[in-house]
C-alpha cells in the first residue's frame, strides 16, 4: 500500500488521480478508477445542462460509494460554469478540479459544501497563485502531456519546484507517466501522487472512439505533436495531439493562420453535440462519427506504455503495484 499525504487527503487507497479527459471522461471510467482504490474524474461536462450534470454525477454514485471528482475549465463562460460548479456542489461532489484559469472566485464555495478543490498548473508561479488562492492540491503538469498543456517546462523539472514551492500542499506529478516506473520517479521528486490521463484512454470503460484507441495503441512517444493547431473553447492554445492528416497537411501548407488553413470549412464529423469541424478541439469518444482520423487525437508521451486494452482497475492496481517495486528496487531491497 502506497499510503501519501494525498490518500489520506482524499480517503483513497492509490496515490493516482484520473485527469479530465473531455468526453472520454465518463462515469463508467470515474468509477471504474474509484472502485479500484484510486480518485476517478467526470470530465467533459462543459457540453451538458445541469440536469445532465446531475446525471452524470448520479450515474457514478450508481457504480461506486468511493471519493470521485468533477474536472471543469475556467475558461468556460462563467454563467455556464458557475451554473455547472453549483450543481456539482450540491450533490456533494467530494472534490473538483479546475483546469486553464483562476480558481479564486469558486474556492469559497467549495469549501463551504465539504469539497476538496485541486488546480492544474503549468509553472511554480502559478501554483504559488493557487495555493494562494487556498486550494487543497496542486497538479503541476509537465509539458510531457496530452491534451491542452498549460506550461513550458518538462516534468522532471516542474515538480520538485512546485513541491516546495508550495509546501506542505500535497502536488500531483502529470505528464508522461504512464506505469509504475513513472509514478514511483513522481513520488522520488516529492509528488504525493500522480495525474494520470493517456494511459487511461485504452481502458475499457473510456469512452473512446474505436479508431482513436487503436492510433493509441500503436503510438510510440516519438508520434506525438506539441502544436496550438486545433482550437475551439480554448482558442488557439498549446496541446499534444498524434500526428494526423490534418496536421500533416496543415505544416505541407506552410502552417498558415487561422482562416487560411486547408479544409477550414469542412466538417470532417459529428457527435450528439453537433457537426464536428475539422479544426474543432475536441475528442473523438465513442459517439462520434465520420472522419476521426482527421480529429485531435490528443496523447501524451507516455502513450507508449499505453499498449494494451484493459479494465481501468488493472491499469491503476498495477500502477501502485509497479511503483511498489521500483521504489524497493531502488532502496536495495
Amino acid at each position: 500500500m502506497l499510503r501519501t499525504a494525498l490518500t489520506e487527503r482524499l480517503g483513497i487507497e492509490l496515490p493516482i488521480v484520473q485527469a479530465g479527459l473531455g468526453a472520454a471522461g465518463r462515469p463508467r471510467l470515474a468509477a471504474a478508477v474509484s472502485a479500484a482504490g484510486a480518485l476517478g474524474m467526470l470530465s467533459g461536462l462543459g457540453a451538458f445542462s445541469t440536469d445532465a450534470v446531475r446525471r452524470e454525477i448520479g450515474e457514478v454514485r450508481g457504480l461506486t460509494d468511493r471519493p470521485f471528482g468533477v474536472n471543469l475549465l475556467l475558461n468556460a463562460s462563467r454563467d455556464g460554469l458557475e451554473a455547472r460548479l453549483a450543481a456539482c456542489l450540491e450533490e456533494r461532489v467530494p472534490v473538483v478540479s479546475f483546469f486553464w484559469g483562476d480558481p479564486t472566485p469558486y474556492v469559497e464555495a467549495c469549501h463551504r459544501v465539504g469539497a476538496l478543490v485541486l488546480m492544474s498548473v503549468g509553472s511554480v508561479e502559478e501554483a504559488l497563485r493557487a495555493a494562494a488562492a487556498g486550494v487543497d492540491i496542486v497538479a503541476a503538469q509537465g509539458w510531457e502531456a496530452g491534451g491542452h498543456v498549460r506550461g513550458e517546462v518538462s516534468t522532471l523539472a516542474l515538480v520538485p519546484r512546485a513541491v516546495d514551492a508550495v509546501a506542505p500542499l500535497p502536488v500531483l506529478a502529470a505528464g508522461g507517466i504512464a506505469d509504475g516506473r513513472g509514478l514511483a520517479a513522481a513520488l522520488a521528486l516529492g509528488a504525493a501522487g500522480a495525474y494520470v490521463g493517456t494511459a487511461l484512454l485504452v481502458a475499457d470503460e473510456a469512452s473512446v472512439h474505436p479508431h482513436y484507441r487503436a492510433r493509441l495503441l500503436a503510438a510510440t512517444e516519438a508520434n506525438t505533436v506539441h502544436t496550438e493547431l486545433f482550437d475551439g473553447g480554448f482558442g488557439r492554445e498549446p496541446h499534444r495531439v498524434l500526428r494526423n492528416s490534418t496536421l500533416t497537411a496543415w505544416e505541407a501548407a506552410g502552417r498558415p493562420p487561422t482562416g487560411q488553413r486547408p479544409g477550414e470549412d469542412q466538417m470532417v464529423a459529428a457527435s450528439p453535440r453537433g457537426p464536428i469541424p475539422r479544426y474543432r478541439a475536441e475528442v473523438a469518444s465513442a459517439d462520434v462519427g465520420g472522419d476521426v482520423e482527421a480529429m485531435p487525437l490528443w496523447a501524451g508521451q507516455g502513450v507508449g506504455l499505453a499498449a494494451l486494452v484493459r479494465p481501468a482497475a488493472e491499469i491503476v492496481v498495477e500502477m501502485a503495484a509497479g511503483a511498489q517495486v521500483a521504489l524497493r528496487r531502488l532502496a536495495g531491497g
